[in-house]
């Protein structure tokens, strides 16, 4: 195993589950100090408990990204736990869908944007505030192959609300790059996470399907997600900037 992140410090959001946890158990494992952030504690504790069972080192920190407040709160925490803020992964975020968008409520679509947009923003202005004043850092929003690079029915709000997530992240990192912060995207497919269930879905209907739907035949384990992100967080990807990685077997090829 590779060090590539050995004396580093790495914020997560949404790092109780799925893609979060597997990001956040990857830059452990890889030497980082992980700050684990979300809504409720249990499933960062649970992070934490897994993280520190490999030997890693992390700290929980509960924040609504849909808060400034909070989330200035949750980058001055890393910063005065770890002396300060090297990569950030910013992957909270929430699915509504469902209906046409003649029949999408009104607080599906505002939850969306205030989670998955604005939580976004305020998350990067944050990072990117100590991060140009501080030598620099790199940064991963997660985004998804929903939105800039193709479409569904009946996910509008969703849809719109990831593909400001892909514009703001390629915005930023034209705004940012001279500052010496690294921004890029990674866009997830269908992952072995609870957020690709349909209702009333079991994971072996999925697999089924996925068997027929997706160009792979599988979905994407969320350790090849994790890879992806870390990638574009290390000096390997040292001239990437404003990337949006799309990782989802094909199927927006």
């Amino acid at each position: 195993m590779s060090a590539r992140f050995t004396d580093k410090t790495v914020l997560v959001t949404g790092a109780g589950s799925g893609i979060g946890r597997a990001v956040a158990l990857a830059f452990a494992a890889e030497g980082a100090s992980v700050v684990l952030s979300g809504r409720g504690a249990a499933p960062l504790e649970e992070t934490r408990a897994l993280i520190a069972a490999a030997g890693g080192d992390s700290l929980v920190v509960t924040a609504d990204v849909s808060r400034a407040a909070d989330v200035q709160a949750l980058v001055r925490t890393a910063v005065d736990r770890f002396g300060g803020l090297d990569v950030a992964v910013n992957n909270a975020g929430i699915f509504r869908g469902g209906v046409p968008i003649a029949d999408l409520p009104v607080e599906d679509w505002q939850a969306l944007l205030d989670i998955n947009v604005t939580g976004v923003l305020h998350c990067l202005q944050a990072e990117i505030a100590h991060m140009r004043a501080n030598g620099g850092g790199s940064i991963v929003n997660v985004s998804s192959n929903l939105g800039a690079h193709m479409r569904i029915p009946n996910v509008a709000g969703y849809l719109t609300s990831k593909a400001a997530v892909s514009t703001l992240t390629r915005a930023a990192a034209l705004d940012h790059v001279r500052d010496g912060v690294r921004i890029n995207a990674v866009s997830p497919g269908a992952s072995d996470t609870t957020m690709s269930l349909r209702s009333g879905e079991t994971a072996a209907d999925r697999t089924a399907r996925m068997k027929e739907e997706s160009p792979l035949g599988r979905v994407s384990t969320t350790e090849e997600v994790a890879a992806a992100v870390l990638y574009l967080a290390s000096p390997d990807a040292a001239s990437v900037v404003g990337a949006d990685l799309v990782v989802d077997g094909g199927a927006a090829a």
